[in-house]
């Protein structure tokens, strides 16, 4: 947290980001986005802004006594974080943004014979694939319309379509559905589409905008200038809420796994000597260099054995080297296992390519750990490396094998981002202990290690604090205790 009267723009960054305001009280008053942060909160401390703002601006700008600043990659990030922050603290200063409105989530019910793609604002503990949230609600409606259509799949509501739907159905929407309820595909088939929508929606749109592209360059040499425009328009909207570098998507509780027929074709993609039943992979967490973080997942059978995922704090590499953390944990994950005689898995898969490949085989050739296949999969082209060959292993988009070794590192990244995400929020309420006067580096350190964390610290009153840290007053111990209940009030 930073004191308003010694803000420097030097002290703040030019990413996109949220801030967030407090009065004397610590009392969050408010939340804003920006584009740059250095930019905006600059203006607000300007002295002439006193003077020449409206009422309601001047009165927020007095009431600043402290501000905290969280920077993200992209707006769409800064978005959704503003609007949660909002519906957390409520401040008063806000008025965008404060009803209970939630972004729209992709749903799609994939357990059904001919599944539907629908919107839904709430993601429910149900038997459904969710994806989102999507901030720009009217974007997100129009390009699923265009998938359902591209795809061919179905918008009636009944679980299993039949003649009845057949006609009621519009023309517009006959003309491009593949009219399951009339027999005109089966099930496998249609799942087959929901597959190649699903695809497009994790950030795979290559092939989707591709032939958007060929199709706006014939529209456009026929002069037929509007239906180009309009491709133009769709293949924009596709690029910006299904970006694959920058995706904030998640899946819901109803996660599919390949399963075991996936691993029976990856033994034979990889050529191995037995099946990989057992599947472990991993990825690095960092932004800047700061808590890096990494994850080590396991996959039995082709699902997710979460009792035996690990999380690593990097102690070895400073700065930002993703090779050299790579190695660190490789090396570290497999040496305990030999020190403990614990069973290798049947193969490790590490998050990148060449580069991250050939480190995490040489942290194992340090170990003498010679006959355990690793391969690398890259993001970019979903390629598959393996050692000795400078040729990547390009599946079909379809395949088992890939959707296999896709869901195991698709679940190393999100394990590893949310062991990072932890990290980050337990410093912002650790920081909380630097704000009170008397407390220093050494009694912070103490206090911690004696309750583990500031939220536990939160349950014990001013006697309690002064009876388990020697050194600590009553009066000391009554200001922790008081700065501490007021935080958790916002």
């Amino acid at each position: 947290m930073h004191d308003k009267k010694n803000y420097r723009t030097t002290d703040t960054t030019g990413l996109p980001g949220v801030y967030l305001f407090r009065d004397r009280f610590q009392k969050v008053i408010y939340v804003g986005k920006a584009k740059s942060l250095r930019k905006r909160l600059s203006n607000y401390f300007q002295p002439s802004r006193k003077n020449t703002a409206d009422p309601k601006l001047r009165s927020l700008i007095n009431s600043i006594e402290y501000y905290e600043l969280f920077p993200v990659r992209q707006e769409e990030e800064a978005l959704l974080l503003e609007s949660r922050l909002i519906k957390q603290y409520r401040p008063r200063y806000n008025t965008v943004l404060r009803d209970d409105k939630r972004f729209l989530l992709i749903k799609i019910d994939i357990n059904a014979p001919f599944p539907r793609v629908t919107l839904a604002r709430l993601r429910k503990d149900d038997d459904y694939l969710y994806y989102g949230p999507f901030p720009q609600a009217g974007v997100l409606r129009d390009t699923v319309d265009f998938l359902q259509e591209y795809f061919g799949l179905r918008s009636c509501r009944p679980r299993i379509p039949g003649e009845n739907e057949r006609r009621h159905c519009l023309d517009h929407i006959i003309k491009y559905c593949s009219a399951p309820c009339v027999g005109s595909v089966d099930s496998s088939a249609y799942h087959s589409r929901i597959n190649s929508l699903i695809e497009v929606v994790e950030g795979k749109t290559g092939d989707v905008v591709q032939v958007l592209e060929d199709r706006m360059q014939q529209y456009a040499a026929k002069q037929n200038y509007e239906r180009a425009g309009k491709i133009r328009d769709i293949i924009s909207n596709i690029r910006t809420i299904f970006n694959a570098r920058n995706r904030t998507f998640s899946r819901g509780s109803a996660v599919r796994y390949p399963g075991p027929e996936a691993v029976l074709e990856l033994e034979q993609v990889l050529a191995l000597k037995r099946p990989p039943n057992t599947i472990e992979c991993f990825d690095i967490s960092n932004i800047s260099g700061s808590f890096s973080v990494a994850s080590m997942v396991r996959f039995k059978n082709g699902a997710p054995a979460k009792k035996d995922y690990r999380h690593y704090r990097i102690r070895d590499v400073s700065g930002i080297d993703d090779f050299a953390m790579m190695r660190e944990v490789v090396h570290r994950r497999y040496s305990r296992l030999q020190r403990e005689s614990r069973d290798l898995p049947d193969l490790v898969v590490v998050d990148g390519g060449k580069g991250q490949l050939s480190v995490a085989h040489a942290a194992l050739c340090e170990l003498k750990i010679t006959e355990l296949p690793i391969i690398g999969l890259a993001k970019k082209q979903e390629e598959i490396f393996t050692v000795g060959s400078d040729s990547p292993i390009v599946l079909e988009r379809h395949r088992p094998a890939l959707h296999l070794i896709q869901a195991i590192r698709d679940e190393a990244h999100r394990f590893a981002n949310s062991f990072h995400q932890s990290l980050r929020q337990k410093r912002i309420q650790d920081s909380i202990l630097d704000e009170i006067p008397g407390i220093g580096k050494v009694r912070k350190q103490e206090l911690l290690k004696r309750f583990g964390s500031v939220r536990n610290l939160r349950r014990y009153g001013a006697n309690e604090i002064v009876e388990r840290i020697p050194g600590i007053g009553k009066k000391l111990a009554d200001e922790i205790a008081a700065v501490l209940r007021g935080s958790k009030k916002n």
